[in-house]
């Protein structure tokens, strides 16, 4: 493949971009068009079986059902779990306005478990209130929004890109989102977009951390979702917020696959050690919960296992339905590789690697409540915006509010800034100047060993400052990175976002000097909790220097009062950059122990044997002998004569 001209661009126009076709993607596109603007949507694979809900989901987990719930429960609920360190403005949105996007997922097709009354079938997984509600056909989720959006009047207004991979968001000279840059992932032809407002719906970081079973693409989340749209909005000068807050999730051993006891639960499973014991008093995910998972399986008491062995024929037949045919639908096929059945083998679990997701954790870009980001006319929302514990149902609302405030502008019309599509056409096409270099699978599993040996908890100030210096390093191995078709360059742009994912991940949790949120952030330097000091959001961004900074921002004043929490207010502080600290190989020097043996004395000549053979090569090498010269000394029966040689 040779490198196109910047010249020859496909020149793309529209008022509002959507980069990412999942699930807030597509709620974004069809409510910026219902709102009368013209859409454009890119997908770097296909709409129609993209992003983490293209397998279908088992179930809604935070649906506050008007008479089964209150807004204002949930939202203490999800500040509890998240030790205080939530804009509740956020999560209120996803409360309040989650049950109108329930029914409208249904008047779209989708159907939500209901009882024999005709209500729905919430459950209870959280320490308090009842918001799971099941999806009994929710394998086709994905299928049902890509209807609406090929829907005769959505067609008028949503143009679909398929295969398109944005690698940066443009600004203009005021800082403003004004389009983006990227190439088509078949073609390689480099794209172009001018656009009124911009809204970044890629997802999480799945790609972080490595897995256990060291597939690159085997890990919990949706391995396309590699940290695109956290990598795009930190360098278009967006606040990113909470990325020290990893998520962490309980898994199947070696199938790398949710266990899904939040799913089990209201069926009456549950998750117990290798005794039968039951370990947790809730099986709501938290990373205080994780932190007593961790403990257990490093016990004596593990492994641990989610026991649904004991559970009656109607349950366990209940849970094969949802759990082998949504989301992860080789789950039955892995267990009857091994001779397991629910109703004879209880589940072994395990623990993933690392990521970054506001949706199930606390980490990403930091929106407003209309998904809005720090960077004018530029949004984010799902798994890739802040808003802790958002889920599917909070993706929707946050890509619903996205699409409702971008449809306010219309398409850009200026000059496109010719440095920045310079530098995305660099970050594109680079690896086609050196197509032998080193592949990327290679490159990226390097990168993320190091993830998994520095910056996993649990963390240190010496093992993060370690982090940083390996990803460094790594800048030279993107550099010489080499690549032949348009998929390779997909995957190597993918690398660069995972580069600068793990930067933020380790830097962020150096600059948080305490333990929080259990698991997620556990520093052993810094083994206790500090409200004193430590009861704000970090947030980082870049800096005018290209160095990235931080500043700690205190916690709004709550909307729903939450008992043993209280937010002080205060200025923001700035922190500014934070650097690795020195670790030596092997301790300070001054350190080192000093030896007691008795000193050896040192001849003035180097000690050379007499050895006739010896004394013929020391002459030979007088005259600079070439290898052949050396081969007969080299294969000498005497072990002096060969070290000699060598």
């Amino acid at each position: 493949m040779q490198i196109p001209a910047l010249a020859d661009a496909e020149e793309l126009s529209c008022d509002v971009l959507v980069v990412g076709g999942g699930t807030a993607g597509t709620m974004a596109a069809l409510t910026a068009a219902e709102h009368g603007a013209s859409v454009l949507l890119l997908e770097k694979a296909h709409v129609r079986h993209s992003g983490a809900l293209a397998m279908g989901m088992d179930g809604v987990n935070n649906a506050v059902i008007p008479g089964r719930a209150e807004p204002d429960d949930y939202v203490a609920e999800i500040t509890r779990a998240n030790d205080g360190i939530v804009d509740q403005s956020t999560v209120r949105q996803t409360a309040t306005r989650g049950f109108g996007m329930v029914r409208r997922l249904e008047s779209y097709g989708v159907k939500f478990e209901k009882d024999e009354h005709g209500e729905y079938a919430v459950r209870q997984v959280h320490r308090s209130g009842s918001y799971v509600l099941p999806m009994p056909e929710g394998k086709d989720v994905k299928k049902v929004l890509y209807r609406q959006l090929r829907r005769r009047e959505m067609r008028e207004r949503i143009r679909i890109e398929n295969r398109v991979m944005p690698v940066r968001v443009l600004t203009g000279d005021d800082g403003r989102a004004i389009g983006a840059a990227g190439f088509n992932t078949r073609t390689g032809q480099f794209v172009t977009v001018r656009a009124g407002a911009v809204i970044l719906a890629t997802g999480a970081c799945g790609r972080l951390g490595l897995p256990a079973s060291g597939y690159l693409y085997g890990t919990y989340e949706n391995p396309t979702n590699a940290g695109d749209g956290y990598a795009m909005a930190y360098h278009a000068g967006a606040e990113l917020t909470g990325i020290e807050c990893f998520q962490i999730n309980p898994l199947i051993k070696d199938y790398n696959g949710p266990a899904c006891a939040y799913v089990a639960n209201p069926f009456g499973g549950y998750q117990v050690n290798r005794h039968g014991e039951r370990f947790v008093d809730s099986d709501y995910w938290s990373g205080q919960m994780m932190a007593e998972f961790a403990a257990e399986v490093a016990s004596d008491r593990g492994p641990v296992y989610l026991k649904l062995s004991h559970l009656p024929e109607e349950s366990v037949s209940a849970l094969e339905t949802i759990l082998h045919s949504t989301e992860r639908p080789t789950r039955g096929t892995f267990h009857a590789g091994r001779g397991h059945d629910y109703r004879t083998h209880d589940i072994e679990m395990h623990i993933s690697e690392i990521g970054l997701c506001g949706g199930h954790s606390a980490s990403g870009v930091r929106v407003d409540d209309h998904a809005r980001t720090t960077v004018d006319r530029l949004y984010a929302a799902g798994d890739l915006a802040c808003v802790p514990h958002n889920y599917m149902i909070g993706a929707f609302v946050f890509g619903d509010l996205a699409g409702a405030d971008a449809a306010r502008f219309t398409a850009y019309e200026g000059e496109l800034p010719t440095e920045q599509l310079r530098a995305a056409h660099e970050l594109v096409y680079r690896p086609l100047r050196n197509p032998d270099g080193p592949p990327q699978p290679q490159v990226e599993y390097k990168l993320r060993r190091f993830v998994n040996d520095y910056v996993a908890p649990p963390k240190s100030g010496a093992r993060l400052s370690i982090a940083l210096e390996s990803f460094e390093r790594m800048r030279t191995d993107l550099a010489e990175m080499g690549a032949k078709t348009p998929h390779e360059l997909m995957r190597c742009a993918e690398v660069s976002f995972i580069r600068d994912c793990a930067e933020m991940a380790a830097r962020s949790s150096l600059a948080r000097t305490e333990s929080r949120w259990g698991l997620y952030h556990e520093r052993t330097d810094h083994p206790e909790r500090d409200d004193a000091d430590w009861f704000h959001h970090l947030d980082l961004y870049k800096s005018a220097s290209g160095a990235m900074e931080f500043t700690a921002r205190p916690v709004a004043p709550y909307l729903v009062p939450v008992e043993g929490f209280e937010p002080a207010g205060g200025p923001v502080r700035r922190i500014g950059a934070v650097e690795p600290v020195g670790v030596g190989t092997a301790g300070a020097r001054e350190a080192a122990p000093v030896s007691v043996r008795p000193p050896v004395e040192t001849a003035s000549e180097p000690a050379v044997s007499t050895s006739p053979r010896i004394l013929e090569l020391l002459a030979l090498t007088e005259g600079e002998p070439d290898l052949a010269s050396l081969a007969p000394y080299l294969d000498d029966p005497d072990a002096a004569v060969r070290r000699a040689a060598v």
